[in-house]
């Protein structure tokens, strides 16, 4: 492991973000914003949904947050340059070993998703008081959840920025993710599915669920939610699950 070449590779993307503040601002901070207001201010205030929603539904908007920004900041720009610009390569002629160019993709991916995720509990904060209302009783437990849904994120989109062809993004994002997002317990608990009991037993093979569930036991813990250490122990899992995935679909590219 060459740690210098590792940090210069991360530093490279700090720049490159930087220079790309502005479009990062909106990629990241605009869709928590959106989803905070509509359905956190808007269909609260029109009496669609009763006041407790806007707590319920904060963990749900933070783990669609993340998701979507580390899925994005790493998919995409992989596909990019394995397909369209063969920037890859480059990074594969520094004298380092293959797997640590993906994992460096994965920590700066993670760090994308952390901010976007941290990034609603103070826009929540803003935009629906009164009537939020969360805690953080556990900090390191939350702490541990919010950075394993940050992985989850980053080597999800390692594993498809490595396997989706350019003509199949929109097929990605219509196939995997919408689906993903929907029966991921974001908008509801998990307990919300009692009475469809063989759904409610599908959806978890959906790692989205434990995010959004983990995120709910760690900040509204008021509201039903699965076992922390069911939801500690799934999210390992997937994370590990995926980061194989991913740096095997990433190294037989990268050979090719």
């Amino acid at each position: 492991m060459n740690w210098k070449c590792f940090f210069a590779m991360l530093v490279r993307d700090a720049h490159v973000a930087r220079r790309n503040f502005f479009v990062l601002i909106l990629q990241t901070f605009l869709q928590p914003l959106m989803f905070v207001f509509i359905f956190g201010r808007v269909m609260v205030r029109s009496g669609y949904m009763p006041e407790a929603y806007k707590s319920l539904l904060l963990p749900g908007i933070m783990a669609i947050s993340m998701v979507f920004t580390g899925v994005w900041a790493v998919a995409m720009p992989l596909i990019a340059e394995f397909q369209f610009t063969r920037e890859i390569e480059d990074r594969l002629l520094a004298p380092i070993e293959i797997w640590w160019v993906a994992i460096e993709k994965v920590l700066a991916g993670s760090l994308q998703a952390l901010l976007a995720g941290l990034v609603v509990i103070p826009m929540a904060w803003l935009i629906l008081r009164p009537g939020v209302v969360f805690s953080l009783d556990s900090p390191l437990t939350f702490a541990c959840v919010t950075v394993l849904v940050a992985l989850f994120a980053a080597c999800g989109g390692l594993a498809l920025g490595c396997s989706v062809n350019q003509s199949h993004i929109g097929l990605m994002f219509s196939m995997v993710l919408t689906p993903m997002i929907f029966f991921g317990c974001t908008y509801y608990p998990w307990s919300a599915l009692n009475n469809f009991p063989i759904l409610q037993k599908i959806v978890l093979i959906n790692p989205l669920v434990y995010a959004s569930e983990g995120l709910r036991a760690t900040l509204v813990p008021q509201f039903p939610h699965l076992s922390l250490l069911a939801v500690l122990v799934a999210l390992t899992v997937f994370d590990l699950l995926l980061l194989a995935t991913g740096l095997r679909q990433f190294r037989s590219k990268a050979v090719s």
